[in-house]
């Protein structure tokens, strides 16, 4: 080996190290939390300058400075952020989103803490602990690595470990202080970032900012450790590390020599941007929203009209300079797109200022190039918008922790590799446009633009696609069954946030009258979507109040207070509402009703068809003082044609002919509401009595549990079929939904399904029942189109036509509607909005009544359909679910455990509903646990035992 080779091999391992260590901490924080410390590089850095102010200001000897930085001062901070911070999330059930926004928290706080101690000046005299030899660091990367291995293999602490990581309530029920391992890991994860810190300090500047960011990059190796092996992510550190360094060597020519040159000397943030986009991610489906918003109060329009005027202000009563105002509205633009990505699609989306700075980047070049620059700046916000949809299409795949991490990489990237770079940025300016070269003027036009994009996210969120981003956010899986194409509103969201980041990256570097790349870096882009959560993130308030916020703080005397603040208010995130909630709400409170003792006669005017259509009897009104429905809410079918678009069943009677007739026919409309029932009296508008019954729920029951009656059991279910002598017309045949040999295999060698077929007839109940594990969700989930099984594992087929490689979405359009056992309602969109979502996503078009009449049949049609989701009790939900399911119209409905947490008068209820749309042509299938449920309703009864029909 050369001496030159030897040499780099060296630097490499001493990088390498520290890299390892790095990984380590978060490996054992994350295992012992399940928390991935995206503040670790912050809390590396604070250990380095105490350190420096113990050893180089205060005259302390460095070994004892080094014994109370790395065993006093690093395991304190980490149990301060165990207690203050994240245990009361755990406490709380948070989940990863909500912990990871409070690690972002933690990282911007700590920074701005340290710009306000010691300042933003780069430091160079940061002592040297280990000395210059790396073999002495690789020593004690290595020691450290078995002595982690080795106490968590063998010794009462690694055990109660690893019970917690592999299922932390169990282990608590087993007498194990989860709370006590908590702690440990947060101590020893802050102890190997304290040491990292003091290792790394010598070789970079130390200043506030490099260093965090340095420490980001290196989470590579604990990604590719998939946040449980040391020793891979100690090898994997090691590797990239002297690769890295080998790869200084290189000085290829040409226009890409630069680029090449920068890759090397970058080589963990191309892994870490590898490892985020590629690898397997860490974290989970459905785990990658951020929580769904309280329903934010409104906003006065005094109060806009108060914004106005304040933004207004600068034009009048500043004077000729106005360098910090220009500031806010350009600034505002660039979080108004975190308000689309975040607020309103619930992603993670930490590369906002990447884009934001690619916007500036392209604006200087296409006019350094001789393109005016208003034009310069029109041009570059479709090219950043390609660029988002290049970066965007592999990440929003991304699922959990792995989403967050795969927009900090890009944003990382882009800033390394583009934003930093001199063969990009060298001698580049940027100007104004001609006639805006004033700040009044240019003031004015960012006004304009800004007041532009108000409107336009305003209407984005008020339309149909802005129901859609959020049910997106409330409940991923609920809106692919909604029929919502997920990753395609994912791809949406993340592109036209990345236009308006550029469009104000453009704007801020035309104020500036610079491109300066330190405004685009990738920590103030953890400032800025840690700015816009804590106000409000689904609020088209918070980006002025942000913006105006970071401005004027940043502009003062001390720097680092604006991230100080906001860092200090990220990390009680969970325990504080955002800012803007606290307005006052305009709307009018909703005083609690009694419970209800009558049933309006009718809905919204119209006369109700008879109770004794179906010899059902009329249920109670709804929980919340809502009217209910006409009888059609409670099993006798409004509309059967309009609701779900079959006929009546082949072989049954079909409903009699006055049922219908509460309903317009599909197509006609009446502006007073359709014509009255034949026999039905008109209408009054008064409600009549109706005996009191027990239950708030769908429908009513009048006696006690045992002695409920089924649609189609015993006498009630004779009662229950419509006498008619008239022959029943019928419905032209269809094959249905059908399972053909399907089989289910998971990872690790577990057989969900073996050799499942599985036919759902048309017009008819078919029930599965079975024991917990016995597969029925499984295949559920695969004739949902949730899970599909590989190829060669069987196949689905609808009406003949193979549909195993559809998706949820694809599958709802195609006319296949499903429930969820644990609710998947929308809960910050009302009642009416979660079910013409269903209507609006819907297989036929044209039908805008569709979900005006799911409304009035399952009893939402009163004032409750105004009401948040997230206020109505259990009962409720399940007919608000239920409700969207039929909003679009479907020919099969899947029900998942649909009687889960109702009472028995709301289940007999929802037997009377389903018996009612099967009779009308409606393929239904339900897993139940309960067996007077599935007796009542059930054509056929299939059961599953080890992943196969028995019976």
């Amino acid at each position: 080996m050369d001496s030159l080779t030897y040499e780099l091999t060296l630097a490499g391992l001493a990088v390498g190290s520290a890299a390892a260590l790095t990984g380590i901490g978060l490996v054992v924080t994350y295992r012992a939390t399940g928390v991935l410390n995206l503040a670790h590089g912050a809390v590396a850095m604070i250990c380095a300058y105490v350190l420096r102010q113990l050893v180089v200001v205060w005259g302390w000897p460095l070994p004892l400075g080094a014994l109370v930085t790395l065993l006093l001062v690093a395991p304190a901070l980490g149990l301060v952020l165990d207690r203050g911070v994240f245990r009361p999330l755990a406490l709380r059930g948070s989940n990863p989103a909500q912990t990871l926004v409070a690690t972002i928290g933690v990282f911007v706080l700590l920074v701005g803490g340290a710009v306000l101690l010691w300042g933003p000046g780069a430091r160079d005299d940061a002592p040297v602990v280990l000395g210059d030899d790396p073999w002495a660091q690789l020593a004690a990367v290595l020691a450290l690595a078995c002595l982690v291995g080795a106490v968590t293999r063998w010794t009462r602490f690694g055990r109660e470990l690893r019970a917690v990581v592999d299922n932390r309530p169990l282990a608590v029920l087993a007498g194990i202080d989860a709370d006590r391992v908590a702690a440990a890991g947060w101590a020893f994860g802050s102890f190997t970032a304290g040491l990292t810190g003091v290792l790394l300090a010598p070789y970079v500047r130390l200043d506030p900012y490099g260093m965090p960011l340095l420490v980001v990059e290196v989470i590579a190796v604990a990604v590719i450790a998939r946040m449980r092996s040391l020793p891979v992510a100690v090898g994997a550190a090691l590797a990239i590390g002297v690769a890295q360094a080998q790869l200084t060597r290189l000085h290829p020519e040409g226009w890409a020599g630069p680029l090449i040159q920068a890759v090397g000397a970058n080589l963990f943030v191309v892994a870490l941007l590898v490892a985020a986009l590629v690898l397997p991610g860490v974290g989970g489906k459905g785990r990658d929203a951020l929580p769904p918003p309280t329903r934010a109060p409104r906003v006065p329009p005094a109060l806009w009209l108060v914004v106005g005027v304040l933004l207004l202000l600068p034009l009048g009563l500043a004077g000729s300079d106005l360098h910090t105002a220009v500031q806010v509205p350009a600034l505002a633009v660039i979080l108004l797109s975190l308000v689309v990505v975040a607020g309103r699609g619930g992603q993670i989306a930490l590369g906002q200022a990447a884009y934001a700075g690619l916007g500036a980047l392209f604006t200087a070049l296409l006019a350094a190039a001789g393109v005016p620059t208003l034009l310069s700046l029109a041009l570059s916000v479709p090219m950043v918008a390609v660029a988002g949809l290049v970066t965007a299409r592999p990440a929003i795949r991304r699922h959990g922790l792995a989403l967050a991490l795969a927009t900090l990489a890009v944003g990382v990237a882009v800033s390394r590799f583009v934003l930093t770079q001199p063969y990009a940025t060298a001698d580049l300016s940027l100007g104004r446009p001609g006639g805006f070269s004033d700040d009044r003027a240019f003031y004015a036009l960012e006004l304009v633009v800004l007041a532009g994009c108000l409107a336009l996210v305003a209407a984005l969120r008020r339309g149909r696609t802005g129901r859609a981003l959020a049910a997106l956010r409330d409940h991923e899986p609920g809106a692919e069954a909604a029929g919502v194409p997920v990753p395609r509103l994912k791809l949406l969201a993340f592109v036209l946030g990345a236009a308006l980041a550029a469009l104000g990256g453009g704007l801020l570097g035309m104020g500036l009258r610079a491109f300066d790349p330190d405004q685009y870096d990738p920590v103030r882009g953890l400032l800025w979507f840690a700015a816009v959560l804590v106000l409000g993130a689904d609020s088209l308030l918070t980006p002025l109040a942000a913006a105006a916020l970071l401005t004027t703080l940043d502009a003062g005397p001390q720097a680092g207070t604006a991230a100080a603040l906001i860092g200090l208010l990220a990390t009680l995130t969970g325990r504080l509402p955002p800012l803007l909630t606290l307005l006052p709400d305009q709307r009018r409170p909703e005083a609690p009703v009694p419970p209800p003792t009558t049933v309006p006669a009718e809905a919204h005017g119209t006369p109700a068809a008879p109770a004794e259509a179906h010899g059902i009897p009329a249920a109670p009104a709804e929980a919340h003082g809502t009217p209910a429905a006409p009888a059609e809410a409670h099993g006798t079918p409004a509309a059967p044609a309009e609701i779900h678009g079959a006929g009546p069943a082949e072989g049954r009677p079909a409903a009699p002919a006055r049922a219908p007739a509460a309903v317009p026919a599909e197509g006609r409309t009446h502006p007073h509401g359709p014509p009255a029932a034949d026999g039905g009296q008109p209408s009054t508008g008064r409600p009549a009595p109706l005996p009191t019954t027990r239950t708030g729920g769908a429908g009513g029951s009048h006696g006690p549990a045992e002695g409920r009656t089924h649609p189609r059991g015993g006498a009630a279910a004779d009662e229950a079929k419509p006498r008619t002598t008239e022959p029943a017309p019928r419905t032209s045949r269809r094959a249905g939904l059908r399972a053909v040999d399907l089989t289910l295999t998971y990872p690790g060698g577990v057989t969900a399904l073996s050799h499942v077929t599985l036919d759902l007839a048309p017009a008819r109940v078919t029930a599965l029942v079975g024991p917990n594990g016995a597969g029925k969700s499984t295949l559920f989930d695969c004739l949902a189109g949730t899970l599909r099984p590989r190829r060669g594992q069987g196949r689905i087929t609808l009406d003949g036509a193979d549909i195993t490689g559809r998706s949820a979405h694809a599958r709802a359009r195609l006319g296949i509607a499903r429930t969820f056992q644990q609710l998947a309602v929308f809960p910050s969109l009302t009642v009416e909005e979660n079910v013409r979502l269903g209507e609006e996503r819907r297989r036929v078009r044209g039908d805008p009544a569709a979900a005006e009449r799911s409304l009035r049949l399952l009893g939402l049609a009163g004032p409750v359909r105004h009401r948040a989701a997230a206020d109505l009790p259990t009962g409720t939900l399940r007919r608000v679910e239920l409700a969207r399911a039929l909003a679009g119209r479907p020919h099969t409905l899947l029900l998942d455990e649909p009687a889960a947490g109702l009472d028995a008068g709301e289940t007999e209820a929802l037997a009377r509903i389903l018996s009612a749309l099967a009779a009308d042509g409606l393929t239904v299938l339900v897993v139940e646990h309960d067996p007077d449920l599935v007796a009542g309703i059930a054509d056929t009864v299939h059961t599953m035992e080890g992943g196969r029909i028995l019976s």
